[in-house]
C-alpha cells in the first residue's frame, strides 16, 4: 500500500470510530423529559389566546374512580439523578410545602398518562402519587383551596412538592408570585373530604420520594396510537359514580411557617441538634417540647417569611446534614 493509499486508510478508520463514539452516545443518552418544551421560543406564561375561558368559573375536578394509568406508573423512576418511587396507594397522604404552577409551554403536550395539558382544567402534576388521583390544594396563606385531577409528573425542582395548572393557580391566587405555600391531602370517592390539619409528617408523606429535585415519558404510548378520551373529571359514570368532595376544613391563615428541621423521641438528641444548629451560624432554631397531639420533641427554624427563605435554608439544612426538613406551620 502506498503513502496516499495509507493516509486514506487512516482518514476511514478515524471516520469510522467517530461515527461508532456518536452511536455509543445515542445509545445511552437519557430520555428527553415531557412534556416537550417547544423549539420555538415560547410566550409568556400569562399570554393567554383571546377565547380562553374564564378560569374563575372553572369548576373543581369530582374524585371519581378511575383504574390506575397504564402510562406514568413504573415501580420507580430517576430524574436528574434522583430515584423517585410511585406510591403504591394514594389513600391518606397528606403533605405541607412549595407549589408550583405550569402554563402556555406546556399548553398541549402530553402528560405522562399520554393525555394533553390542558392549563385551563383542574390538574396538577406529582412526583410519586400514583397517576391518577385527585387531591385538595390550598393556600395556606390565604386559605383558598381546589380540588385537582393528578394526572402528570413533577416539579422537578428542589422543594416543590406539586405543579398546578394556570387555571388552578389563579384560583389560589399564587399566578403573580409564581409559588406558594400550600397543604395537599388526597380525595377519594370513597373519603371525599379529608381533615386539612392531619399531621404533615404522616408516614405517606415520609415515603413519598427519595431525593429531592417536566418528566420522561415512562411507557408512552407509540405517536400513532392514540390515548383513549378521557371523561370530564366532573363527569359521573354509572358503574362509578362521581362524589362531589364536602366542604373543605379551611385552616385559618396565620402567615406563620416554619421548617421543621426533625422530631426525636429523646430530648437530649433534641437539644443536641439545636446545637449543632446554632453552632453553625443557622439562627431561630428552638425545640418544641411534646403535647398531647405530638409526643416527640420538634426542632424547627422560624418564622420563615418567603419561599425564598425556605428555599435557602432548605439548602443550608441539606448542606448541615438535615435532608428530611419540611414546612410547617402552626
Amino acid at each position: 500500500m502506498n503513502a496516499p493509499e495509507r493516509g486514506m486508510a487512516r482518514v476511514w478508520r478515524c471516520a469510522a470510530a467517530a461515527a461508532l463514539l456518536q452511536l455509543a452516545a445515542c445509545a445511552h443518552a437519557p430520555p428527553h423529559p415531557s412534556p416537550a418544551r417547544p423549539s420555538a421560543p415560547a410566550p409568556p406564561a400569562t399570554a393567554l389566546q383571546r377565547n380562553a375561558p374564564d378560569v374563575n368559573q372553572v369548576p373543581d375536578a369530582v374524585p371519581r374512580q378511575e383504574p390506575r394509568s397504564a402510562f406514568g406508573n413504573p415501580p420507580f423512576y430517576y430524574v436528574g439523578g434522583h430515584r423517585y418511587v410511585v406510591l403504591p396507594s394514594a389513600s391518606g397522604y397528606a403533605e405541607r410545602g412549595v407549589a408550583s404552577w405550569y402554563g402556555t409551554e406546556f399548553h398541549g403536550l402530553r402528560t405522562s398518562t399520554g393525555e394533553p395539558y390542558d392549563m385551563f382544567a383542574m390538574t396538577a402534576a406529582h412526583k410519586t402519587l400514583p397517576l391518577p388521583c385527585y387531591a385538595r390544594v390550598t393556600n395556606l396563606s390565604n386559605g383558598r383551596n381546589v380540588v385537582v385531577r393528578i394526572n402528570d409528573r413533577g416539579p422537578f425542582v428542589a422543594n416543590r412538592i406539586i405543579d398546578l395548572s394556570f387555571s388552578a393557580a389563579t384560583r389560589l391566587d399564587m399566578i403573580r408570585n409564581g409559588t406558594a405555600f400550600v397543604q395537599v391531602e388526597v380525595l377519594t370517592p370513597a373519603a371525599p373530604s379529608l381533615n386539612v390539619s392531619m399531621p404533615v409528617n404522616a408516614p405517606a408523606a415520609q415515603a413519598a420520594s427519595v431525593g429531592v429535585s417536566s418528566v420522561p415519558a415512562m411507557n408512552a404510548p407509540p405517536a400513532a396510537a392514540q390515548p383513549a378520551p378521557v371523561a370530564p373529571p366532573a363527569a359521573a359514570t354509572a358503574t362509578a359514580p362521581a362524589v362531589a368532595p364536602g366542604p373543605a376544613a379551611v385552616p385559618e391563615p396565620t402567615g406563620s411557617f416554619y421548617i421543621q428541621v426533625g422530631a426525636y423521641s429523646r430530648a437530649d438528641n433534641a437539644s443536641a441538634a439545636v446545637r449543632r444548629l446554632r453552632a453553625a451560624g443557622v439562627e431561630h432554631v428552638f425545640a418544641l417540647a411534646p403535647d398531647a397531639h405530638q409526643p416527640l420533641q420538634r426542632v424547627r427554624i422560624g418564622p420563615i417569611a418567603s419561599v425564598q427563605q425556605f428555599d435557602a435554608t432548605i439548602e443550608r439544612l441539606g448542606a448541615l446534614g438535615f435532608p428530611n426538613a419540611r414546612l410547617a406551620q402552626d
